[in-house]
């Protein structure tokens, strides 16, 4: 047997991707971590070049995967206890460093308690299955992140089981509470806090008030989700992400270690009764080994760190960073969506020179994000920039003068 046939049959599926242009370019393979000098942030060796490179795309807003604390935690952790669980975490897979890391998540984002998963994708998925039924109906921003999109789907439920609310409209988020089927007894709004492509946020005050004016409706209530990947430890006057922003906490909050805590993994925080229920029938959780006790540790030690003078420090020079992009792009008469978050995107709206920006940037040692058709609608093309707090003043200024000489 061989699979000269099915490999037939995947390249020209391959091949139909390229046709429409969604196909991937290959991966730039990172090779060199070189920390800040002077007046200019850490730099990055790739393969294959000489040139150190300034990363604007980077999720990692806190800049701590590098934090010498961290580095330290998880080695101490992996001497203590080695590498890897050994088995999943209902089968002896359970260290301490998962229950601590629990239990201090919780705390940070204002509820009972946490399950951690590894990663936030398995998080919303492993959601899904816990939460849903035959009479659950589920409600989401028309544009939330793919995870939480295919967490939806996989519930099984029927499509009249669905609705989609326009992005960020509260409006038509009420049309979709009302257009929900009677015998219904449990309804989901779910929603990213930051909207990873844009930088905006959902108006989590409007949406849990909205919510709250239903519950009585339904047996088991209006139960609203914030997935805030892109807020937690980013966003807010402490840090706590898009709820801290606007004032109100949702029901449930899913996030990732990944972003701006600078390590990896997710997790699901929300009553006792909730993260029971992930821990009994979230497949994602129960047939997958856990995260390292070294991801635990390191995870562990940036919340601390967020939670500290240091970690407000940080916090207020990715804000001036972010204003100071913003402001220099807003100088320069180019185009962006506003709002404080780190996520700036640049709206250049055309396909050949979004692409041409891109490559610009690369050959000055620039790397960003660039979005076109069919990713993004026509004339929606977008160069994303990630502000991190281990950018300097320099460095923008930097990309700035870039951007300035490409017009």
């Amino acid at each position: 047997m061989s699979t000269d046939k099915l490999d037939s049959a995947l390249n020209l599926e391959l091949e139909s991707l390229s046709a429409d242009g969604r196909t991937k370019p290959p991966e730039r393979i990172i090779e060199k971590y070189i920390p800040p000098r002077g007046e200019t942030g850490p730099r990055y060796r790739l393969k294959g070049s000489e040139m150190e490179f300034i990363r604007f795309n980077s999720n990692s807003y806190l800049s701590l995967s590098n934090h010498p604390s961290l580095v330290a935690a998880a080695d101490k952790a992996t001497l203590d206890f080695g590498v890897g669980p050994g088995a999943v975490r209902f089968i002896d897979g359970t260290f301490s460093h998962h229950i601590a890391l629990e239990k201090r998540i919780a705390a940070f984002v204002k509820k009972p308690g946490a399950k951690i998963f590894n990663s936030a994708y398995t998080s919303n998925c492993g959601l899904a299955l816990s939460i849903s039924n035959k009479k659950t109906h589920w409600i989401g921003d028309q544009l939330n992140h793919n995870s939480i999109i295919r967490a939806m789907r996989i519930t099984n439920i029927p499509s009249e089981n669905k609705g989609i609310y326009k992005h960020n409209d509260m409006t038509d988020l009420r049309r979709c509470l009302e257009e929900v089927r009677p015998e219904i007894e449990r309804v989901v709004v779910v929603f990213d806090g930051i909207f990873s492509m844009r930088g905006d946020f959902a108006p989590i005050h409007e949406i849990v008030d909205i919510c709250r004016s239903y519950d009585d409706k339904f047996k088991d209530g209006v139960i609203t989700i914030v997935d805030d990947s892109h807020g937690i430890g980013a966003y807010g006057d402490t840090g706590r992400g898009t709820s801290d922003h606007c004032n109100a906490w949702p029901d449930i909050v899913v996030g990732t270690f990944g972003k701006a805590f600078g390590v990896n993994g997710g997790f699901i925080a929300g009553s006792h009764a909730l993260v029971e229920s992930v821990r009994q029938k979230a497949d994602t959780y129960i047939y997958t080994n856990p995260l390292s006790v070294a991801d635990c540790a390191a995870a562990l030690t940036a919340i601390d760190i967020c939670d500290s003078d240091e970690g407000l420090s940080l916090l207020e020079n990715l804000k001036d960073r972010t204003a100071q992009f913003r402001k220099g792009l807003e100088n320069l008469g180019l185009e962006s969506i506003s709002g404080p978050h780190p996520v700036v995107p640049l709206m250049v709206r055309e396909t050949q020179k979004t692409q041409d920006l891109v490559k610009y940037l690369f050959e000055n040692g620039v790397l960003v994000v660039g979005l076109t058709f069919p990713v993004v609608p026509r004339g929606d093309e977008t160069i994303r920039f990630q502000i991190n707090a281990c950018h300097t003043s320099t460095d923008i200024l930097y990309v700035l003068d870039l951007l300035s000489k490409f017009q």
